[in-house]
């Protein structure tokens, strides 16, 4: 990779987190007026005839898009996207951004200790060490036995934890299907999935609301090119540690629109959770490198 596509991909890493940001904003508004499973299921329609429109011009269409050697574990793995995305628009309601997104960043640290049960990996004493500050980051945030604890600030790692266990698994299909193949599976069974749920908790949405929807369908579906578009211009080592910027978006976001207030422990533990993420992110660049 030239320096110059590095800094493409990251350009685009960081407008994929904007946009990613201003998509949970929306999330948390429309949640907030209409069932959850509702606007994630239409949310999900979009996603798949994005996915579809992009397989239809790929060598081979639709039916090499379609094709999967080991179709069971990537119907598990939209499965498992689906309801993390359903945990995490809840969160948006309950929690509000800040505070779930605080938790939820803690994902990479997840996903590096559980690649070694998942993948075969190896993981050294010093992931370990990260991965063991990181989740102290993420005491510092839930602060238990201090003050009354609230059992919804564990809907965020549960989600946390699907999304991890996600990313595993798109690993481990990706050494027998391409990503074209896993990219058609997460948005087409996602969408059979969020309708099956989704379409018993239909009602009415006013016309605003319609035009906040048919925005959240467009970041959802740019933030995704673009996330596409930032990996093939660069190595993910090179750009992942940028994903972290959308803590620092959402909480733009959170606190100038949505009213919601940075608690002291929560901006200290984020910090700690993803000074933890990205040293776990420079230790897999550097075992990559020797293997």
């Amino acid at each position: 990779m030239t320096p110059q596509s590095t800094r493409k991909g990251v350009a685009m890493m960081i407008g994929a987190t904007v946009i990613f940001s201003l998509q949970d904003g929306i999330s948390r508004h429309l949640a907030g007026e209409y069932n959850v499973y509702m606007v994630v299921m239409i949310r999900y329609w979009f996603f798949a005839l994005f996915v579809v429109a992009l397989a239809a011009r790929q060598p081979g269409g639709l039916r090499a898009a379609a094709f999967s050697r080991q179709p069971w574990l990537q119907a598990l793995r939209a499965l498992l996207l689906i309801f993390e995305v359903l945990v995490t628009v809840q969160a948006f309601v309950i929690l509000g951004l800040v505070e779930t997104h605080a938790i939820f960043i803690c994902y990479p640290l997840l996903v590096a200790a559980l690649s070694g049960p998942v993948l075969g990996e190896r993981v050294g004493w010093r992931r370990w060490s990260a991965i063991g500050i990181g989740f102290a980051g993420v005491l510092i945030i839930l602060q238990p036995g201090v003050k009354v604890f609230s059992p919804a600030a564990l809907i965020p790692l549960g989600a946390a934890f699907m999304f991890a266990l996600y990313g595993l698994l798109t690993r481990y299909v990706a050494r027998k299907d391409s990503a074209a193949v896993s990219f058609f599976w997460t948005g087409t069974v996602g969408a059979l999935a969020a309708t099956a749920v989704g379409i018993w908790f239909w009602e009415p949405m006013a016309p605003p609301d319609w035009a906040w929807m048919g925005l959240l369908c467009l970041t959802a579906i740019t933030a995704h090119w673009l996330l596409i578009k930032a990996y093939e211009a660069a190595e993910a080592s090179a750009i992942q540690p940028f994903a972290y910027l959308q803590l620092v978006f959402i909480a733009v976001l959170g606190i100038t629109v949505f009213d919601e207030v940075l608690k002291p422990e929560v901006a200290v533990g984020a910090v700690v959770v993803v000074g933890a993420g990205l040293f776990t992110l420079w230790r897999s660049r550097i075992a990559a490198q020797k293997a």
